[in-house]
């Protein structure tokens, strides 16, 4: 009897993951993928190939048979992604879909499959020098642990989340709310996060990071040493000092490097920190949201007593400014050795501008992270390590939903792709939970043939679009992406 068609009465087993719901007519599964129509189970997504021939940002729009003239279509003109095509799941049979098309006079073979992911996550980079949480800190959504901070970048702060230990390895709401965050940052949503004892941050790839309500406009154009270097000259003759506060590397033009190098005097200034070489402090402050990441609010508080045997003078003036150009003051020496506020001179502008216009603009990054391992690699061949090999030698190419993958090193098939290079909801769930990615093999048809694929299951790309497959026959166009 075929499995999907067993009791209860009027519903049928959906066998593409292993919940195995019994669904309904015209009711969707748990996962809201899979569906009953008319006592079969259906993809309620259609499956996406990328088009060549739609013009970059054009609208999605269904490629249905009524629209299709039936020419034979070029292999390079269209990729099918594995989005909408289903699961290999339980693994014994090959995937949904392995399509045959000519590139460059040379046969190639793409297998696609929806893999089922419960050792993955997301590597996040946000855009900032404000603190979000310390090194290590947990990372929560709605409450629940989904990850860590780990370590900073240059202008970035990094975070971790996802994994088999979250997904799985905790309570059922940690496993819950963790896949639902992964879902939604592959998906490029908006999520909120908390990082104990640290800040909150709104997260959606390919957009300006939002802590503690502030929204992040420019990545810093380097450490405050960097911006010395790059900027010693525009504030030479117009300054006496410069101090650019950072939390890793504060740095001093007259102790600096590029200042001795220009000539510059010393002006017996003092700051409060661990000096490192000339004109380069670290722990000037405690990291925060204020000046270059750091918790200070008035940038005074980082200096000591001036030094008049080393230069201080009544009339001495100092301009500090932040690695991103947002905060900068103006200061002169009173006759005790005081810096005193005074207006911004209009021959300094351009210098802080031009740090803010070399910023980069801040952005939030999410890298799709998984391990295609386990049993999906028998929807592409029979032996399943040779898969592994032949990724490794980089006779077969990976993507995630047509992105390019960054496949590393060692053994397995561990993956890294952008989430912004993929379509839209190219990325599901299954309530087990796990997260469901879209993943493309591409490999020549010969040697697809050695490493023992499923060759008798391959169909050409015009088979595809007229017939569909075990999931139905709805399928979808997009452009595909420039980047």
């Amino acid at each position: 009897m075929d499995s999907k068609r067993t009791t209860p009465a009027d519903k049928i087993r959906c066998d593409a993951c292993p919940v195995m719901c019994f669904i309904a007519e015209g009711k969707v599964g748990a996962c809201d993928r899979y569906a009953n129509q008319n006592g079969r189970i259906i993809r309620c997504d259609p499956l996406t190939v990328l088009d060549q021939r739609i013009e970059q940002g054009g609208e999605i729009r269904p490629f249905l048979k009524s629209d299709w003239d039936g020419d034979l279509v070029a292999g390079d003109d269209l990729f099918v992604t594995a989005i909408g095509s289903g699961t290999t799941y339980p693994d014994y049979k090959p995937a949904p879909f392995i399509v045959s098309r000519e590139i460059d006079g040379v046969d190639f073979v793409t297998v696609v499959t929806e893999a089922i992911f419960s050792y993955c996550g997301v590597k996040v980079k946000i855009d900032t020098d404000r603190h979000i949480g310390r090194e290590g800190a947990v990372v929560r959504s709605k409450g629940e642990p989904v990850g860590l901070m780990i370590t900073s970048e240059y202008g970035s702060q990094m975070m971790s989340l996802g994994g088999v230990d979250h997904l799985t390895g905790g309570s059922k709401p940690e496993g819950r709310v963790t896949c639902d965050t992964l879902m939604r940052l592959c998906n490029r949503e908006a999520v909120e996060l908390v990082a104990d004892g640290g800040a909150s941050v709104i997260v959606q790839a390919g957009q300006a990071p939002v802590v503690d309500g502030h929204r992040e406009e420019r990545m810093r154009v380097g450490c405050g040493s960097a911006t010395i270097g790059m900027f010693a000259v525009q504030w030479q003759g117009l300054v006496d000092e410069v101090v650019v506060v950072d939390d890793h590397i504060t740095g001093v033009v007259s102790e600096h490097q590029a200042g001795k190098v220009l000539g510059w005097p010393d002006t017996g200034i003092r700051i409060k920190g661990r000096r490192s070489t000339p004109g380069r402090y670290f722990q000037v402050a405690e990291p925060g949201l204020g000046w270059g990441g750091t918790d200070v609010q008035d940038p005074l508080t980082i200096l000591g007593d001036w030094n008049p045997k080393k230069g201080a003078r009544p009339g001495l003036t100092l301009l500090m400014v932040s690695t991103t150009g947002e905060q900068y003051g103006y200061y002169v020496l009173d006759d005790d050795l005081v810096p005193q506020p005074a207006a911004l001179p209009k021959a300094l502008s351009p210098s802080v501008d031009l740090i803010a216009e070399n910023c980069e603009p801040a952005l939030c990054t999410v890298m799709f992270m998984g391990g295609a391992g386990g049993s999906l690699r028998s929807g592409v061949t029979k032996n399943p390590v040779q898969l592994t090999r032949s990724v490794q030698a980089l006779k077969t190419q990976v993507t995630v939903g047509g992105a390019p993958a960054y496949v590393w090193p060692g053994g397995g098939i561990t993956l890294m792709a952008d989430v912004t290079q993929m379509p839209d909801n190219a990325f599901g769930y299954v309530p087990t939970p796990a997260i469901v990615a879209p993943l493309e093999f591409t490999v020549s048809r010969a040697d697809y043939q050695v490493l023992g694929g499923h060759d008798g299951s391959v169909r050409s790309v015009d088979d595809v679009l007229e017939y569909g497959g075990e999931y139905g026959s709805d399928t979808r166009a997009v452009a595909k992406d420039r980047g």
